[in-house]
């Protein structure tokens, strides 16, 4: 018994076999890859971008606190100078000291205006020499300019000057005030409003010094505003 098999059934099957090859695992697997790859990179550029986006963005915020940092000047106000290197401040300061002297020539040395003429002169000069170290600023004309725009470096030019004078103006008015208060109650008020009663003038004068602490007091007690009125 003898068993023929075509010829075109063992290529048929043959075929299947050859072209079953491992290149089409090897083709999705490059694919993948392929296609894998330009979004890392994408993804690293990225990355390198933002972070140099942050630095030239630190590095101008670094460059305008540079610019806006003060930087060591003659005067921190545009058009004045520090009065102890203003040559308007020093010449007149020669001015002053030159015509006191011109005047101290008139008279003799032991005389009594020579020797008022050379205490004004010493006053002067320690004058001059006080605003000079008091850190005060001079204009073109060689006088001290006053800061009044609140900057702290020059508090003790304005505020606090400004504040004593409050003070000394409330105390002054404060113990007026109690005065008035004091002799309502007299038989003749208005005569001791022309003739100062000295004696409890004095008291309240001395009393009148804590005035901030009393006024506070009698405007917690309702006693500071006239009820009437």
């Amino acid at each position: 018994m003898s068993l023929t098999i075509p010829t075109n059934l063992s290529k048929s099957m043959l075929k299947p076999r050859l072209s079953n090859t491992p290149r089409l695992p090897q083709k999705s697997s490059f694919v993948v890859c392929s296609a894998a790859q330009p979004e890392k990179i994408s993804s690293s550029s990225a990355a390198v971008e933002s972070q140099l986006k942050a630095f030239s963005a630190a590095l101008a915020l670094s460059s305008i606190l540079i610019s806006a940092a003060p930087m060591p000047a003659a005067a921190d106000i545009a058009g004045l100078t520090p009065c102890k290197d203003s040559k308007q401040f020093a010449k007149r300061e020669k001015q002053q000291i030159k015509k006191l002297e011109s005047s101290l020539k008139l008279y003799a040395a032991d005389s009594a205006p020579a020797l008022a003429i050379n205490a004004t002169i010493e006053k002067t000069k320690r004058r001059f020499d006080f605003y000079g170290k008091s850190g005060l600023l001079c204009g073109a004309d060689g006088l001290p300019h006053l800061i009044v725009s609140g900057d702290q470096r020059h508090w003790g030019e304005f505020i606090t000057p400004g504040l004593l004078f409050l003070y000394i103006a409330g105390w002054i008015g404060w113990v007026g005030r109690s005065y008035l208060i004091a002799i309502r109650g007299e038989k003749k008020p208005t005569q001791k409003e022309i003739i100062i009663d000295v004696p409890l003038a004095t008291g309240l004068v001395f009393r009148g010094f804590s005035w901030p602490v009393a006024a506070y007091r009698e405007f917690v007690n309702g006693d500071l505003i006239a009820k009437d009125v």
